[in-house]
Order: structure tokens, then sequence, then C-alpha cells
């Protein structure tokens, strides 16, 4: 489990929700609809999306598809309970998230874009993992 946060677009979130929640079930059409987004509660994960504008599309199994405008935040728990994410809005589609990732959820997050293979390596620690690899080297190569 990693601590995340960092900036990225509503529509990187909308896409990792999806490829963690309905990606084999979602209808084609909401899957283009940049305002379609899933929302679901109970104790297997939970869903949900605070906006100004939200109106109820479908229920399909225990996901309910609802088209959202002028989203403010959403709040996302894996099914595991181990993910807990929040993106909040800071301007326009740019929002914050923040909270708890497991690894499955950091991969997820890489392949919707929301966050950065660089960041995730920051995260795991492997950045300074090379930083130190290389002043190691140089102190060696100082020494000889």
């Amino acid at each position: 489990m990693v601590y995340i946060e960092t900036t990225a677009t509503l529509e990187s979130f909308r896409r990792f929700l999806i490829n963690n929640t309905c990606r084999s079930f979602i209808p084609e059409s909401y899957l283009r609809d940049k305002e379609v987004f899933p929302e679901k509660e109970g104790d297997r994960g939970a869903i949900y999306v605070e906006a100004a504008d939200k109106v109820t599309l479908k229920k399909i199994r225990d996901v309910t598809f609802i088209n959202a405008r002028d989203v403010l935040g959403i709040i996302y728990i894996s099914k595991s309970g181990n993910s807990r994410l929040k993106w909040r809005q800071l301007r326009g589609t740019i929002g914050k998230i923040t909270g708890e990732a497991s690894a499955n959820s950091v991969a997820s997050l890489i392949a919707s874009g929301a966050i950065s293979k660089e960041y995730a390596e920051t995260l795991a620690g492997l950045k300074e993992g090379l930083k130190q690899t290389k002043k190691e080297k140089k102190e060696e190569t100082e020494e000889i």
C-alpha cells in the first residue's frame, strides 16, 4: 500500500473507475460518454460521485451508471478495502487524487493515465534507489 497525492484529469480517474469495477459489462455507449460514471455502494467496495447535476441511467449488476455534470469529487473504495482514493476538483476537469492505493490500484491508475509511470516509481522508492546507486558508484570511482 502506498499513499497517493497527485493531480489528474477527471477523465483519467473515470477510466480508472471503469477499469477497476465494470469494464467487462459497461455498455459501449456509456464507455464513450465522458459524463457517464459508475457508482456503487455496499460491503464489497464503493464509488460515490459528488456532482452539481446527477441523473441515474441504468443499474447493471451491483453498479449504477449515472450521468454527472460539474463533478466536484469522487470517493473510491476497492472491494478488498485496501484502496481508498478521493478525487477532488481543483479547477475545471483537473483534480487532486489522495489516499491509499494497493499495487493493483497503482497499476490501474498507470494504465488509465491518472498517474505516470515515473510517479509510481517514485512511490515505490525506485527513483531514490537509482540515485543512491549512482552516488555509490561515484564514491567508488573517486576512491580508485
